[in-house]
């Protein structure tokens, strides 16, 4: 089903400008990142040097929020390819004056465009589309594809933190994560009762959780072995 548009999105995006990184068509139309790299200066967008932790996917951003709160000493980005749905984060956070998030409308395919090397500090994966059809495996974002391109911009250090509801798509995960080099650890096959104290609960988090669901997470990093 095609989301509807909002009613005034281009005036209530806008409104929330202060709380946009640019990303313009010229950005998105091409497949070659290498030849077409825009990287953005995180000391001049948020005005310090903190570290820069990204959320791919954000929804409404309740996540990416609590965590700005949590840590006022880090910066936090939030990718979002909707515009329907990236407008009604960039509100809340300017409604809670939040001066240390900034939102990216952009699939995550572009990332590397804009993001330096070595320029974040975490990432997160919350409940991002399973696409299930084997057909469409190459979407999935810890598909080797997107994880080859994440490790460009990984600082040394940096952790992918991954929830899903679905286990097809977490056994995928862990698979893919292996292949590329990474090792994990704190996995849950059932997070809402384990003795992780940390959980921020997500939108989609709370509905699944009502129905019973679990909660699958896992933390990622690098091998030390691997370049």
């Amino acid at each position: 089903m095609r989301m509807r548009h909002k009613k005034n999105l281009e005036s209530r995006l806008e409104a929330v400008y202060d709380w946009l990184l640019d990303c313009t068509e010229e950005d998105l139309n091409t497949e070659n990142n290498s030849e077409h790299c825009r990287f953005f200066s995180f000391s001049d967008i948020f005005g310090n040097d903190h570290p820069v932790y990204l959320e791919i996917g954000c929804g409404k951003g309740q996540f990416i929020r609590e965590m700005a709160k949590r840590h006022p000493d880090r910066n936090y980005l939030a990718c979002e390819k909707v515009g329907n749905v990236i407008v009604t984060a960039a509100e809340h956070a300017k409604e809670d004056q939040l001066q240390n998030v900034r939102y990216l409308k952009c699939g995550a395919e572009y990332l590397p465009r804009f993001l330096p090397p070595s320029s974040v500090s975490g990432i997160y994966l919350n409940f991002s589309c399973p696409y299930p059809k084997k057909a469409n495996t190459n979407r999935r974002l810890t598909n080797p594809r997107f994880l080859e391109q994440y490790k460009g911009f990984m600082a040394p250090g940096c952790e992918i933190h991954q929830k899903t509801d679905n286990m097809h798509f977490f056994e995928y995960s862990i698979s893919s994560l292996t292949a590329c080099g990474f090792a994990l650890k704190n996995v849950s096959l059932d997070l809402h009762h384990s003795d992780y104290e940390e959980n921020i609960i997500t939108e989609y988090e709370a509905r699944f959780a009502e129905q019973g669901l679990p909660i699958y997470r896992l933390e990622a990093y690098l091998r030390k072995d691997v370049s």
